[in-house]
């Protein structure tokens, strides 16, 4: 069933229900004084009465299919009867129209209103000698206009709540995209760092167990020594398995005051590509500062990134590590003199597809954290990764 304007308006039932018994006991009390208690005085107080307790029974039968439109129909003609017999009455005529204007649908509120209006004239016309047009041509022109007005306010409520179940249903789907984009961020950010920390101490790994099983006769100290290097590899594996799924930066990074941590970690970084015949050296430039542990630990992945990449894939004899301070940022570069690739060669840089894997997710890594990542290659001319990040303002040199 289709509501009338007024219906959403909360408690309007209670004080519609307390102004009309007011004013049937005002207008009862009005007719006595003016008129003897006689039969027609007796009818006219039982119509009120029945007016009253009709008008009360509305939420009796608000939920019943039709039986709001019966009810508005029995307190109209109750209405017009007592307004008609006894024109005292006419101001009942007030909560009786709203209750018209929440039950019914507009066009019919409208001519119910109209009519009520017009049993309102024509009742004050029966106790005046003159003709007054106003009294007629006024109060209908004012009943239009009140509901015209109730039309139009109930309209714009209607628009603003469309509005706000529009921006809803906006911010709920906003709410489900965010979750994916982000749910697909981690998943990202999770593939990366088990790549650039637990796939490469695994690729570590093997790659000593191999060099000690071709050496296992010929060499047993220096096969011995590759599987300590991959003992060791396989701790340190283990530990940075243990900080990704905490989702923390190094242990050693995190309360580091002095900017003394980050270099050790590299030169760490820089021994276990040792141990697989590279040549590696550490080179720190300008007075270390204690950078965020974020960055820092972005710092040491990368550096294991990219050297990780220069013992599988370079075929090189050598790699510099260079980490800069200067005044606003951090500059870490990692070059090789191997083979290098054509880093604008559409596709992955080599075949397996583990080298571009790891430079994409350097790159990654530097923009997520507001850094920036560069290579320079050619072939025949090695590799430079660089890696930069801003060194946030006020941080105190060691």
């Amino acid at each position: 069933m289709e509501e009338g304007i007024l219906a959403p308006v909360a408690r309007l039932d209670r004080w519609l229900d307390a102004v009309l018994v007011l004013l049937l006991v005002t207008c009862s009390a009005r007719y006595l004084l003016r008129h003897d208690l006689d039969g027609t005085a007796l009818l006219v107080l039982a119509g009120a009465t029945l007016l009253g307790a009709a008008y009360l029974t509305r939420r009796l039968v608000a939920d019943r299919a039709a039986w709001p439109y019966v009810w508005i129909a029995v307190v109209v003609v109750l209405w017009v009867a007592l307004t008609l017999a006894a024109p005292s009455f006419a101001w009942t005529a007030v909560p009786v129209a709203f209750a018209v204007l929440q039950v019914l649908p507009f066009a019919y509120a409208v001519t119910v209103v109209v009519v009520m209006t017009a049993v309102v004239s024509v009742a004050w016309s029966r106790i005046t000698d003159d003709l007054d047009p106003t009294v007629l041509i006024g109060p209908v022109g004012i009943a239009l206009v009140t509901v015209l007005s109730y039309r139009a306010l109930e309209r714009e409520a209607r628009t603003r709540q469309a509005l706000i179940d529009e921006l809803t249903d906006a911010q709920a789907d906003l709410a489900a995209a965010q979750h994916r984009s982000g749910a697909l961020a981690e998943r990202t950010r999770l593939s990366r760092e088990i790549h650039d920390s637990v796939g490469q101490g695994l690729s570590s790994i093997t790659l000593l167990l191999a060099a000690a099983e071709q050496d296992w006769d010929r060499r047993p100290l220096v096969a011995r020594q590759h599987v300590v290097a991959a003992g060791t590899a396989a701790r340190e594996g283990l530990d940075e398995v243990r900080r990704v799924v905490r989702d923390l930066a190094p242990a050693d990074l995190e309360d580091d005051t002095t900017g003394d941590a980050l270099p050790a970690a590299l030169e760490r970084a820089g021994a276990t590509a040792a141990s697989h015949g590279l040549d590696v050296r550490v080179r720190v430039h300008g007075d270390p500062v204690a950078v965020p542990a974020d960055v820092a630990s972005a710092l040491v992945r990368s550096t294991r990134g990219a050297l990780s990449n220069v013992v599988e894939h370079a075929h090189a004899t050598r790699a510099d590590i260079s980490l800069t301070y200067l005044s606003d940022e951090v500059l870490l570069d990692v070059r090789d003199d191997g083979r290098g690739f054509d880093p604008t060669r559409p596709g992955r840089p080599d075949a397996r597809g583990d080298r571009g894997r790891g430079l994409d997710g350097i790159r990654h890594r530097a923009g997520d954290l507001g850094g920036s990542a560069d290579v320079e290659s050619a072939p025949g001319e090695g590799t430079t990764v660089s890696v930069r990040f801003p060194i946030t303002a006020g941080v105190s040199r060691g």
